[in-house]
């Protein structure tokens, strides 16, 4: 057996030959550590760089996602219900297939638990993920559990599957197909602004403040208790659109517009006028004193689906409720942009959900 030798080594931070985690981002430090992992096997068709790598045994494709949440950086339970985080921490999972083209069937979860916790704690976890499970079709399969120093951490994996020619990448997008948009956006980082600013007052005002949402539970339940659109598409496959790119939006629409653009060799154009806001969005936003457009694009957990079509599919498309068409592909070298309501335009940046910051 060989063994490793081993050192005790101290990690410096100040080191100028050092890159912080905060200048590469998620996305940027998932590429740059798995950019010299080929796929060796045959059965490994997608690796990391989609909302689901692609496997293939034979058969249909077998798709794996995992997300992991951590208190303090994902989620705050100072106001996030026990049942309300495990059954989102189960359709951030779902989303990914469904983002895919695919079907979500397994999913494994795997805790850190901190002392603080009670076995009845757990038990309202799991009872979130239990009715996303019965909701969705979906079965829980295995996991771990573990003690955590430092709170609760949940990590889940969802396995999916979907036929080999139905697969959707990021990949695929072609100049003039068109950008659509499930739902509307924005909504979930109202949500959570208004729960943030809400827990604030309590702990100055003390334990008797009790705080007024109503007339906005559609923008807390968008935050607390999202859900995954299997209904977009399997409204899709009835109408036999097969979009050409689609990712769920989970950091921001203009991080996903970009990954899209990036990942199929495109620019786009969106219109600002086209972007889905919903009433109660708009009603927050002005209450905060915030850009809407602003929070649309870069706010994220909204869980909608971004996708594309050929332009052949315009028709199609506009029979869907629910679903907006808000820009088009262009070629690579016009780069990605906003057209703003006066006819100018603003290229688009990433400034959507990163926890390294």
């Amino acid at each position: 057996m060989t063994r490793m030798n081993v050192s005790v080594f101290v990690i410096d931070c100040m080191s100028e030959n050092m890159t912080e985690i905060s200048q590469l981002g998620e996305f940027g430090l998932i590429e740059r550590l798995t950019k010299d992992f080929p796929l060796r096997n045959e059965s490994s068709r997608l690796g990391a760089g989609d909302d689901a790598a692609i496997l293939n045994f034979g058969g249909e494709d077998v798709l794996v996602t995992t997300d992991l949440l951590l208190e303090g950086v994902h989620f705050d339970l100072r106001y996030v219900p026990l049942k309300h985080l495990g059954y989102k921490a189960a359709i951030v999972n779902f989303s990914d297939i469904y983002a895919m083209n695919g079907t979500p069937r397994q999913i494994t979860v795997s805790l850190g638990i901190s002392s603080r916790f009670t076995v009845e704690h757990i038990e309202e976890i799991y009872a979130g993920i239990r009715l996303a499970c019965e909701l969705y079709g979906v079965d829980l399969v295995g996991g771990d559990t573990s003690a955590s120093v430092t709170g609760l951490v949940i990590s889940v994996t969802c396995i999916g599957e979907a036929k080999a020619d139905e697969v959707v990448r990021r990949s695929g997008a072609k100049p003039t197909d068109l950008i659509c948009v499930s739902g509307d956006l924005g909504a979930a980082y109202m949500g959570l602004q208004l729960l943030e600013r809400e827990n604030k007052v309590a702990a100055e005002s003390g334990k008797d403040f009790q705080p007024d949402f109503a007339g906005k539970e559609y923008i807390l339940e968008r935050q607390l208790k999202p859900e995954a659109r299997k209904d977009i598409v399997a409204i899709l496959r009835e109408k036999g659109i097969k979009p050409t790119a689609m990712m769920d939006v989970s950091d921001g629409l203009s991080s996903e517009l970009l990954h899209i653009c990036k990942a199929s060799n495109t620019g786009c154009r969106v219109y600002e006028d086209r972007i889905p806001i919903d009433y109660q969005t708009a009603v927050m936003a002005e209450e905060f004193n915030m850009n809407l457009v602003t929070a649309a694009m870069n706010g994220g957990e909204d869980y909608e689906l971004l996708f594309t079509v050929p332009l052949t599919d315009k028709d199609k498309i506009e029979t869907i409720n629910g679903v907006r068409m808000i820009g088009y592909i262009t070629k690579p070298e016009l780069g990605a942009a906003m057209v703003t309501r006066d006819g100018g335009e603003m290229p688009i940046k990433a400034q959507g959900w990163n926890a390294f910051i």
